[in-house]
């Protein structure tokens, strides 16, 4: 339910619950006066201040439920989030890919790539002995031209074969 249905609902119930309390007021005081005048013989009773003090707070507590529904009424309403979720759709025919622009450094890459098909990018520094800087490098390029793709798992990435 919308943040202006809810608040037009309370104030719809809090405009009923008034017209109880003022009802409510009006039964008390003349169950009041009935059977006061008879105990005190006068016209004033103890009771009625009783009566006027569970009023107000009567009125206070609708007050505040007042409040709230206009506040809900005047709200923005929240903004939907639309996700947009891309397909990726792989040609089923399979096509051998050129190694022939590699460097030595980028093949050796992608020989222990595709003897694991899927591999830590920490592992293939141990087992290559590339710093971390190159082996982004060479692996930036690999994955430029679609031999590889890499995919972020905490602080180190995934390197999967692309078939």
């Amino acid at each position: 339910m919308e943040n202006k249905n809810v608040g037009y609902l309370l104030l719809g119930i809090s405009a009923v619950v008034v017209g109880i309390v003022f009802m409510f007021q009006n039964t008390l005081k003349g169950m009041v006066k009935s059977s006061c005048t008879i105990a005190h013989g006068g016209d004033y009773c103890p009771m009625y201040a009783t009566i006027d003090q569970q009023t107000y707070l009567a009125l206070g507590i609708v007050a505040i439920l007042i409040l709230v529904g206009f506040v809900l009424v005047l709200s923005k309403p929240e903004e939907k989030v639309i996700v947009k979720t891309r397909t990726v759709e792989r040609k089923a025919e399979k096509k051998d890919k050129d190694t022939r622009g590699l460097t030595a450094e980028e093949k050796k890459v992608l020989s222990i790539i595709q003897s694991n098909k899927t591999i830590f990018q920490a592992d293939i520094i141990e087992k290559t002995g590339f710093g971390k800087a190159k082996m982004t490098r060479i692996l930036d390029r690999l994955e430029g031209r679609g031999f590889i793709e890499r995919k972020r798992r905490g602080m180190t990435n995934v390197v999967v074969l692309l078939e």
